[in-house]
């Protein structure tokens, strides 16, 4: 039985801080990121293997599943931030976010589906506080991590027992992808004064939750959309 667990997104901040901590606790780790030296250089720090592929990649699945094929656990930490109005929005757009947030999550669970059920492991994935809560300039990738949440609960149902899927739902994290949004003082001030809590999410925040979702600490867990978001969702 496998006890490795697969990280999509490992370069990124909370993908990167999910690697940190679970082989703080004892887990093995196989990292995937487009970014090679980056990549490597925390597969490096942690003693973990990796592979270099880029989710929007037509192949990028094979190249994976060349470096491992057993696992315990999925975590699928990619993200974007596509802010847009309306009107200027195209169908590239959406087909782009899809493409890496949604359709490569599925290309992944499904070529790992047998493996997760072998070994009754688990998926996390990721959507956005957006998508439940109206933001100006949000519609493609509120849209986008809908369809995740979607998709979340849907396999969540299809594949119990044996696989548990769940879902983090962030507000704005400090991250590389929030970095133009957050390079102005006043502004990052500002967003974070608008959660309940006075501060923006750090990527160590999803991470924990992310940790207990994949492994067998929330084993009776399956189907959640889970807000990490310093009460902005619920409270403000």
């Amino acid at each position: 039985m496998s006890e490795k667990y697969l990280i999509f997104g490992a370069t990124g901040s909370i993908g990167s801080n999910l690697a940190e901590q679970l082989k703080n606790s004892g887990y093995d780790v196989h990292l995937v990121g487009r970014n090679g030296v980056e990549t490597k250089k925390i597969s490096e720090k942690l003693g973990c293997t990796f592979t270099i592929a880029d989710v929007l990649d037509e192949h990028f699945i094979k190249k994976v599943k060349a470096d491992i094929s057993e696992i315990k656990g999925i975590a699928y930490c990619v993200g974007s931030i596509d802010l847009k109005p309306l009107r200027i929005v195209t169908e590239k757009d959406f087909h782009k976010c899809m493409k890496l947030n949604l359709y490569s999550a599925v290309e992944v669970i499904k070529e790992y589906q047998e493996s997760l059920k072998k070994n009754k492991g688990s998926i996390v994935l990721f959507s956005t506080i957006a998508a439940q809560r109206g933001f100006t300039n949000h519609s493609i990738i509120a849209s986008t991590k809908a369809a995740v949440e979607g998709l979340t609960v849907s396999l969540a149902a299809e594949f119990a027992p044996n696989i548990r899927v769940n879902c983090v739902a962030p507000s704005l994290t400090k991250s590389k992808i929030a970095e133009p949004m957050l390079k102005n003082t006043a502004v990052a001030e500002g967003i974070a004064k608008a959660h309940p809590l006075k501060r923006l999410g750090e990527g160590k925040d999803s991470a924990s939750l992310a940790k207990f979702l994949i492994t067998e600490d929330s084993s009776w867990v399956t189907g959640q959309i889970i807000a990490v978001d310093g009460g902005r969702s619920k409270l403000s």
